[in-house]
């Protein structure tokens, strides 16, 4: 199986093939070594063109990286070695046998193992087990790891049956061996053996969807704590990584754990980047993992791994590039009709688009018009609104948030909704934009905007007010009381509120004109008429 497909992917990773070719042409085989009809332990395994060596695990289990014109494989124990011709055998799964016969997985399962459960065990007086099993949980609940791997081991072998325990303290120590060790070839052993542990639990214990869930986020874990790591070496483990996660959440639906589905999301941006899955896939996946933790959420709103996970996945996805409005218009066009199906659906494809500024798209109008039929919501009126801005039909787009205002109960959406609207008035009549962007900070008096564009309604109109220049100058001291009020409510309007203060302050009364009115500088003063507001006198400087 070659690894470079097309002339575009070698010249993207000429440089890490240059360095190591040979890592990269290659394939991974694992299988079991046996001998006399028994799994057989520490067995040397060695392919040809290659200096990787492995050594079979104790339930006589390998794997290995074969590179592309590999002509053999040789299987060395003690001073036996035989050699098992490769060369026209594509498998990725090779089983050998010293003495030629494999046997089948019934014959394996029954090999020196005892299959039952502990249950059975103790009723049958397996002296043997019970006291492996005694001892090694004494150790184990005095984290003696050291002294507990020894009967462990034994239970492992023989007893593989009797007790979930045997798979949760093997999976607690080998992760503390593994964390344990800066050695990084015995802790790639750990990681094999581990991973090992996992697949025997769910072949005796099963739970797969489940223990995949753990198994892909130890593997992405323990592989990927490289941070020298090139392309080319990320790019087989990021792979199997999230084979498992991906078969996880298929099994598991919405039982997936958080961490399952940031992973699952942070490996989709890697092999998206590595150009080894295309942008439909990581819309699939941010679909999917989106799903499950909005249902985990509407359950527990105050689950904090769903709420991390939720601000994760979103932060992945935002990041992935995949998340363009082209991708996203060229994705869901064809499959509308089966995405307005579901208004769920519906309404994450609309946020998707409009998030990445394609609310003037032809989809967003026709996703917009579809879903306010079908559930005539706040949520559906904005859209519309917002659908009709981008046609230039004001006078529609106010109707519909009006009606997104009067169906809308969360003061955070209304804050927005009034701020939008008042936009909208800005030019045609600045009373009713006050009186919208007065409604918006009542809602929400941490928004900056709405201070910041009340404080442009006073100053835009200020030649308006009044009879003289003196009245007119102090329409400005209540624009710039709004804008200082914007940075003091939100911070992210600060800069913007400064540059405003900065300009409308020159337009100030000077101190001889409020001197010649009658009037003092820190005095309080009334701006009448629709503005009715009321400021401190202050001199322009």
């Amino acid at each position: 199986m070659k690894t470079f497909k097309s002339k575009s992917i070698f010249l993207t990773l000429a440089v890490a093939a240059l360095i190591s070719y040979s890592a990269v042409a290659q394939r991974v085989v694992k299988g079991t070594v046996y001998r006399e009809g028994k799994v057989a332990a520490g067995v040397t395994v060695e392919a040809h063109r290659s200096n990787e060596v492995f050594r079979t695990s104790f339930d006589g289990v390998y794997e290995i990286k074969v590179p592309d014109k590999s002509k053999y494989l040789k299987f060395t124990f003690i001073d036996d070695s035989r050699k098992l011709d490769i060369e026209t055998n594509t498998s990725n799964v090779i089983d050998f046998s010293f003495d030629g016969a494999i046997p089948d997985a019934a014959e394996v399962s029954e090999s020196g193992a005892i299959l039952k459960t502990s249950a059975e065990l103790i009723a049958a007086k397996d002296k043997d087990f019970m006291s492996f099993y005694t001892l090694e949980k004494q150790f184990y609940d005095q984290k003696d790891y050291k002294s507990a791997l020894g009967m462990w081991r034994k239970l492992y072998r023989t007893y593989p049956l009797s007790t979930i325990n045997i798979y949760l303290h093997g999976i607690t120590m080998y992760q503390s061996l593994i964390e344990g060790t800066s050695d990084n070839n015995l802790k790639h052993k750990y990681v094999d053996t581990l991973m090992q542990v996992y697949d025997r639990r769910i072949k005796y214990f099963d739970q797969k969807g489940y223990i995949l869930g753990r198994q892909g986020t130890d593997y992405l874990k323990y592989h990927l704590d490289n941070e020298d790591m090139t392309d080319a070496e990320r790019k087989p483990i990021l792979k199997k990584g999230y084979n498992y996660l991906e078969e996880s959440v298929k099994l598991q639906g919405l039982e997936s754990e958080a961490p399952v589905l940031i992973l699952l999301m942070q490996s989709t941006r890697g092999l998206f980047g590595l150009g080894e899955l295309g942008k439909e896939k990581v819309i699939e996946n941010y679909d999917l993992a989106s799903k499950i933790i909005s249902s985990a959420l509407a359950k527990d709103p105050a689950n904090n791994n769903f709420i991390i996970a939720r601000d994760n996945v979103e932060q992945v996805f935002q990041s992935s590039g995949a998340a363009d409005c082209e991708a996203l218009i060229s994705i869901y066009t064809p499959k509308f009709d089966q995405v307005a199906t579901n208004i769920d659906d519906l309404k994450k494809m609309i946020r998707l688009l409009d998030r990445q500024k394609c609310d003037a798209s032809p989809l967003y109008a026709k996703a917009a018009d579809k879903l306010y039929h079908l559930e005539p919501s706040a949520e559906a009126a904005y859209n519309m609104a917002r659908m009709y801005i981008k046609a230039d039909q004001h006078s529609k787009a106010q109707d519909y948030y009006k009606l997104a205002i009067d169906a809308e109960k969360d003061p955070l959406n209304l804050s927005k909704y009034y701020y939008e609207l008042a936009t909208l008035n800005f030019s045609s009549s600045p009373q009713t934009a006050k009186t919208y962007l007065k409604k918006s900070i009542e809602n929400n008096p941490s928004f900056g905007k709405p201070y910041l564009l009340l404080g442009d309604v006073y100053a835009h109109n200020s030649k308006s007010y009044g009879d003289n220049d003196f009245e007119r100058s102090m329409v400005f001291l209540v624009a710039v009381d709004y804008y200082a009020k914007a940075k003091r409510a939100d911070s992210s309007v600060e800069a913007e509120a400064n540059e405003k203060i900065s300009l409308y302050s020159q337009y100030f009364p000077a101190k001889e004109d409020i001197f010649f009115n009658g009037l003092t500088v820190g005095q309080s003063y009334s701006v009448g008429g629709w503005i009715g507001e009321s400021t401190t006198i202050r001199e322009k400087r």
